[in-house]
């Protein structure tokens, strides 16, 4: 959901949290902002309202959810404002929010929007990419083996704590209780590699959304997640570690099934688990595939990189 994780990377962008892990993203990041990207950053501060709209939690290209964004009817646009911003003190709205309704306005706020993921995101968003994949597959697991309750119990023990039948999500910057009736709606529980603190979306549509750390479980994976990548050495390209018919029938099961288990990846290339398992350590240290524990259980799941490579393999060998 590329708009959830660009409202928070704006936000996380503005404040001073984690700065051993994103000093040196804000550094690089606030030098390259465009005009365009400014004005996006203003209807997204660090802390307080905005619209609910430019951070709607759909699946999608960002290129695909910022052009649903440019195309909201004015009269959806209106009735929204009319119905948030007398919740809201008159200082903590931007102070151009009236003119969202504005077609004009609006398509340069949207051009603003992109500005700013191609320099908060998109060099990154691969790897961002990878962290989702992995994540759905160890909650996946949480689910079936312990039902909602531990899926919401470890999905950020140290931040969001669940008192049957209660979710308690402390709200950032603010001492004060608030009770959230779903009342049949759901709730939409949204990984982000960006933000440590769970956010609460609650004016979000069609239900509710809360968001929580993807990977934090791995600390160093999390820590590691924004520091520019080294440019590869020539000639020792991963993709040579493929070569052989045994290895790319493991990288093919993985991306057929994400989240597989060494026992089933071994069931289902009718390899040994031991070989399995051994040829899945190559594709990771490859960074063709990523790998996460659920209890004592490795989960495997593609790369953005190994669905790249088998998808140009294919093409290949169907012309």
């Amino acid at each position: 959901m590329p708009l959830v994780e660009l409202k928070a990377a704006a936000r996380t962008l503005q404040d001073r949290s984690e700065p051993a892990r994103l000093n040196g993203w804000r550094r690089h990041s606030l030098a390259q902002l465009s005009p365009g990207a400014r004005l996006a950053l203003d209807f997204i501060p660090s802390v307080g309202w905005s619209p609910t709209f430019i951070g709607s939690p759909q699946v999608g290209s960002p290129e695909e959810l910022i052009e649903q964004v440019r195309a909201t009817p004015a009269s959806r646009i209106r009735t929204a404002l009319d119905t948030i911003l007398p919740q809201h003190r008159p200082s903590s709205v931007p102070s151009l929010t009236g003119h969202l309704t504005d077609a004009a306005f609006l398509a340069r706020l949207c051009d603003g929007l992109g500005d700013l993921y191609e320099v908060l995101l998109s060099p990154y968003w691969p790897e961002i990419a990878d962290a989702f994949t992995a994540d759905r597959s160890a909650r996946m697991r949480q689910l079936l083996h312990g039902g909602m309750e531990q899926l919401l119990s470890q999905a950020n023990p140290h931040r969001m704590r669940w008192k049957l039948p209660v979710l308690e999500i402390p709200t950032r910057g603010d001492n004060h209780e608030y009770n959230l009736h779903l009342e049949g709606r759901g709730l939409l529980l949204v990984p982000s590699v960006m933000i440590t603190r769970p956010a609460l979306y609650y004016d979000a549509d069609p239900q509710p959304v809360v968001t929580y750390p993807a990977r934090y479980d791995q600390p160093l994976l999390r820590l590691t997640a924004f520091v520019p990548k080294a440019a590869p050495i020539r000639g020792s390209a991963p993709v040579a570690l493929l070569l052989g018919h045994t290895r790319a029938a493991v990288l093919t099961t993985v991306a057929e099934r994400p989240g597989c288990t060494t026992k089933e990846l071994a069931a289902f290339t009718g390899l040994a688990p031991s070989s399995a398992s051994e040829h899945a350590t190559v594709l990771r240290e490859s960074g063709l595939i990523t790998t996460t524990r659920h209890r004592n259980t490795a989960l495997h799941s593609p790369t953005q990189l190994g669905l790249s490579l088998l998808n140009r393999t294919s093409g290949r060998s169907s012309i």
